[in-house]
């Protein structure tokens, strides 16, 4: 090590450098010794020809005060007690930890490539981030971004033993995944879900996770707000998405929200920030998005979405022909939609296109575009029937629609 620098510790694009102690030149600063006050040898002769002083007297001097009266008291050794209590917050906040963290895991994505020289394939890590254990079956929820481009991944346990992990399924649409690990039963401690409907701006939130390969690492905060809405992977917006100002940093994608009851309220995914690092402005996906999709994911390795049968008009087309709704380009054969008559648009004799039917509303609620037409179908279940807003020939229809699987 070069004089002057201190060691650093590199994790990924953090560096911790320790400091303390070190001086200008390199090295420990250590204090010279003051000069002694009597430098003669044990005999107590003079080294010199020049006679040594006596040393004053305090029985001469009552001025002068003995060493040992002027020596500072010895600090104890002995550890003592702790000065100042924990307040109820603080302890509420370490038992909230203590209860959470063993449900929190680092996971691990691995790229398999093949080396220049053998062409042998040989695994290369390929990100990091969290999850948590949803199951005593051994089902791990993470962001779909975490492993999107893995071809192997490992979970880590808060006990640090690390398995393999096999892809359950996945849902690019809601940023989510499950995978599935098999240790013990007994290791695995499923992480209590609670609900987002009821979330309030101002509450007070918990995030696990592992921050730039930080392992079990919680910050704490604030709900910012509520109802945002974030682009996902396939640009397609995911909705009512919580803000918060908890530190969430590359490395805590897919860990838990909680609530001060420990209880699962979001799943940290993304931030706003110009350097990549926290900026107070995080987001978590709604636990109540995440407990309709994980079912799905378990059971059908896919989202499995209820569909009108209908093909809709993108957001752009529909702008620039100036509709404001769902536009229906075609009607799929067999359909709830063509059972219930709605309208595909079609080019006329004469080579003009004829608009089809444009969605307004589903069971009341507006549709002012194809996002808008997703987001209200996802809240239903295929074969159940919905009532259909559409605007034909410049008047409303009402329509009762059973919904299909979109796959």
């Amino acid at each position: 090590m070069r004089k002057g620098f201190a060691p650093a510790i590199l994790f990924g694009s953090w560096i911790v450098c320790f400091t303390a102690g070190l001086a200008v030149g390199g090295g420990l600063r250590v204090p010279s010794a003051p000069p002694a006050e009597d430098a003669s040898p044990a005999g107590g002769k003079p080294t010199s020809g020049t006679a040594a002083a006596p040393a004053p007297s305090a029985a001469a001097n009552p001025s002068v005060t003995p060493a040992a009266a002027r020596a500072p008291a010895a600090r104890s050794t002995t550890p003592s007690s702790r000065a100042t209590p924990l307040t109820a917050d603080e302890q509420a906040t370490i038992e909230l930890f203590r209860s959470a963290s063993p449900s929190v895991v680092f996971i691990t994505s691995i790229a398999l490539r093949r080396d220049v020289w053998t062409l042998n394939p040989i695994e290369i890590p390929a990100g990091s981030g969290s999850g948590f254990v949803w199951d005593k079956q051994g089902h791990i929820v993470t962001n779909f971004h975490v492993i999107q481009n893995a071809n192997v991944a490992e979970v880590t346990l808060a006990d640090h033993t690390t398995w393999k992990a096999t892809l359950v399924g996945a849902a690019p649409d809601k940023d989510l995944a499950v995978l599935r690990i098999e240790a013990p039963t007994a290791d695995l401690h499923p992480i209590p879900v609670g609900g987002s409907t009821d979330l309030l701006v101002g509450q007070s939130v918990y995030a696990i996770g592992n921050p730039f390969g930080l392992d079990q690492s919680l910050t704490t905060g604030v709900i910012s707000a509520l109802g945002r809405e974030i682009e996902s992977r396939t640009q397609i917006p995911i909705r009512d998405m919580i803000q918060t100002d908890a530190a969430i940093n590359p490395g805590n994608s897919g860990g838990p929200l909680l609530d001060s009851g420990g209880r699962l309220i979001g799943v940290n995914t993304a931030i706003a920030s110009p350097s990549g690092a926290s900026a107070g402005v995080g987001f978590a996906i709604p636990v109540d998005t995440v407990h309709w999709v994980i079912p799905h994911l378990i059971e059908h390795g896919k989202l499995v979405r209820p569909a009108l049968g209908v093909q809709i008009a993108s957001n752009q087309v529909a702008e620039s022909l100036g509709v404001e709704g769902a536009l229906v380009l075609d009607v799929v054969g067999g359909s709830g939609a063509e059972a219930a008559g709605i309208r595909p648009s079609r080019r006329a004799a004469s080579g003009r296109v004829v608009l089809g039917d444009v969605i307004v509303a589903v069971d009341g609620e507006a549709v002012k575009s194809a996002s808008d037409l997703s987001y209200a179908l996802e809240r239903h279940r295929v074969g159940e029937k919905v009532q259909v807003t559409v605007l034909r020939d410049q008047r409303r229809v009402e329509l009762q629609i059973t919904l299909m699987s979109a796959s």
